[in-house]
C-alpha cells in the first residue's frame, strides 16, 4: 500500500483561530500543517475531533524555569519538569528568561541558560533576556549582537535590589531596543516605596506573608507604570508592562493608549482568580504559597482585569510561572525557616493551569470569546516575540502545535498536575475544561491521561522582530 499523503489527519475539527471558527480536517506532514479542508485524504494516523474545539498550542511568553537563585533558594521546575507541565496544560512553546547577574556578561548568562535547557525540553522554547547590569559593553556590543541572533526581547526591573535599574539605565536599555527593533518588558513597581513600607512594617512586627500585599499597594505599581510609560515616550519605543494586577495600573495604560502611545499590557491568572486574602487573613505562614509581585488585589480589581481582557487592553495572558516549593529548605522556607515576607521567594506555579483556567472561566464562563482566548494565549504572544506565523495559529505552513479540548467539569488538585511543585494556588477550584490532547509539531505529547514527551525533543527558537500593534479601541471608557 502506498504511503498516505499525510502523517496525521485530525478529522472533523472545530478549528478556532484569533479571527475565525470553522469546521475542517487538519492535514499534518513533517510536523507542519500542510492542508486544511473538508474530506482530506487519509493519514498514516488519524484522530477524530468531532464535537470538540481545536486551538493552536499555547505560547507562554512569560515563565521562569531553572533560573539561577541565591542559595539556598532554588526553583522547583527545570526545563524537563516545567515543559512537561506546559505540554499537559496545552502549551507547546515557552519563553523563559536568561537572567544576567550584576557583574556578569549578558552572553555568559545566555550560554549558561542554554546549558540548563539543552537535552531537557519537551516542547519548543525561546529565551527572553533579563538585563540587570547595562555596562557599555552590554549596551554597545552584547545586547545588539544578541538581538541580531534571535534574542529579541528583554525584561527590565524597577524593583528587586539584585535586578533593578535606575531611570537613566532604563533609558539606555530602551534606546537599544529602539535602535535594534527589540521588545522591552517592564516589571513596574516603585522599589523605594516598597522598601520604605517594608521597613515600617518590620519595625511594627508585621512580617507575616499577608503583609507582603501591604508593602506593595496599587500606588507603587501605578507610579512605576506611569514612569515606565514616560520613559518609553521619551525614547519613542514600544514597551510591554508585564503582570498588571489592577485598576490603578490599568488606568495609566488606558491613558497612554488613548494618546496613541505604543504601550502593551500583559496579565496573569493570579489577578483573575486570587485575592490578597489568599496571602492569609491572620499571621499564619501558609499564605507564603501565594506570595507574588505585584500581589493579588481584591474582587473588584479582578473585574477590572477581566474587562481589560475582553476589551483589548491586554495583549497577552501569561503564567509568570515562578515555581517554589512550600515545604523543604529551598523554596518558601529558605533554610527550612519561616521568614519575614521580605525574604519569601516571589512567584506562583501556573504553567500547566494557565490555559484551562482562562478557557473554563473566560470562554465557557461567557467572559471572553473563543477568538479572544486564542489571541491572548497563542497568537499575540507569538507575534509579540517574532514567532508568528510558525507558532500561535492554525494555518498552512504553521507548526502543527494543536490542542483538542475536553469540556468536562472537575475539581483541580495538585496531585493531577505534572510540575515539580508541591502545591498549586488554584487547589480545589472547579474547572470546566482541560486539554484532551496536545500535539507539538504533530507529535502527541499529552493524550488527556498520559504524558508522551521526551526530554530533548523541544527545539530552541530564534525570535524575529515583534509584529504587534495596540488595538485602537481601548481608551478610557465613556
Amino acid at each position: 500500500m502506498s504511503r498516505a499523503p499525510f502523517d496525521l489527519v485530525i478529522r472533523n475539527a472545530c478549528v478556532a483561530t484569533a479571527s475565525d471558527t470553522f469546521k475542517a480536517d487538519i492535514g499534518v506532514l513533517d510536523g507542519r500543517i500542510s492542508q486544511l479542508g473538508v474530506g482530506l485524504d487519509r493519514g498514516e494516523k488519524e484522530i477524530d475531533a468531532a464535537g470538540r474545539i481545536v486551538t493552536p498550542g499555547g505560547v507562554d511568553a512569560h515563565c521562569h524555569l531553572d533560573q539561577p537563585m541565591a542559595p539556598p533558594v532554588r526553583m522547583a521546575d527545570n526545563f524537563d519538569t516545567g515543559t512537561r507541565a506546559a505540554a499537559c496544560g496545552g502549551t507547546t512553546t515557552v519563553i523563559p528568561f536568561a537572567a544576567q547577574e550584576k557583574g556578569q556578561s549578558l552572553r555568559a548568562a545566555v550560554a549558561d541558560y542554554h546549558q540548563r535547557a539543552d537535552g531537557r525540553a519537551h516542547v519548543d522554547y525561546a529565551f527572553h533576556l533579563i538585563v540587570s547590569d547595562p555596562t557599555p559593553e552590554v549596551l554597545n556590543v552584547e545586547l545588539p549582537a544578541l538581538i541580531a541572533e534571535g534574542y529579541t526581547s528583554f525584561k527590565i526591573y524597577m524593583t528587586y535590589d539584585d535586578l533593578k535599574l535606575d531611570d537613566g539605565q532604563i533609558l539606555d536599555v530602551l534606546d537599544v531596543a529602539r535602535q535594534h527593533g527589540a521588545m522591552a518588558m517592564v516589571h513596574a513597581e516603585n522599589a523605594d516605596c516598597i522598601e520604605w513600607l517594608t521597613k515600617r512594617l518590620e519595625a511594627a512586627g508585621r512580617t507575616a506573608p499577608r503583609f507582603h500585599a501591604h508593602a506593595r499597594p496599587m500606588l507603587v505599581e501605578r507610579e512605576a507604570t506611569h514612569r515606565a510609560i514616560a520613559l518609553s515616550e521619551l525614547v519613542d519605543v514600544p514597551i510591554l508592562i508585564v503582570h498588571v494586577s489592577g485598576r490603578e495600573a490599568v488606568e495609566q495604560i488606558r491613558w497612554a493608549r488613548a494618546q496613541g502611545l505604543k504601550v502593551f499590557a500583559e496579565t496573569c491568572p493570579q489577578y483573575l482568580f486570587l485575592t490578597a486574602e489568599d496571602l492569609g487573613m491572620d499571621d499564619s505562614y501558609r499564605g507564603a504559597r501565594c506570595v507574588c509581585s505585584p500581589p493579588p488585589r481584591d474582587k473588584a480589581n479582578q473585574e477590572v482585569i477581566w474587562n481589560g481582557l475582553n476589551d483589548g487592553l491586554f495583549t497577552l495572558f501569561s503564567s509568570d510561572h515562578a515555581p517554589f516549593n512550600y515545604e523543604g529548605t529551598e523554596g518558601r522556607k529558605p533554610g527550612g525557616e519561616e521568614v519575614s515576607f521580605r525574604h519569601i521567594p516571589n512567584g506562583l506555579a501556573g504553567i500547566e493551569t494557565r490555559m484551562a483556567l482562562l478557557y473554563s472561566e473566560g470562554v465557557l464562563g461567557g467572559r471572553i470569546t473563543l477568538q479572544k482566548f486564542v489571541e491572548l494565549t497563542a497568537t499575540n504572544p507569538a507575534k509579540a516575540y517574532g514567532l508568528h506565523p510558525r507558532k500561535g495559529t492554525i494555518a498552512i505552513g504553521a507548526d502543527a502545535d494543536l490542542v483538542i479540548w475536553d469540556e468536562r467539569e472537575f475539581v483541580l488538585r495538585n496531585t493531577q498536575l505534572h510540575h515539580a511543585v508541591d502545591h498549586t494556588p488554584y487547589e480545589g477550584m472547579t474547572l470546566k475544561a482541560w486539554p484532551g490532547l496536545t500535539l507539538s509539531r504533530g507529535e502527541v505529547v499529552w493524550d488527556g491521561r498520559d504524558f508522551h514527551g521526551r526530554a530533548g525533543r523541544g527545539q530552541f527558537l530564534a525570535c524575529g522582530a515583534p509584529s504587534l500593534m495596540p488595538s485602537r479601541h481601548v481608551g478610557r471608557p465613556a
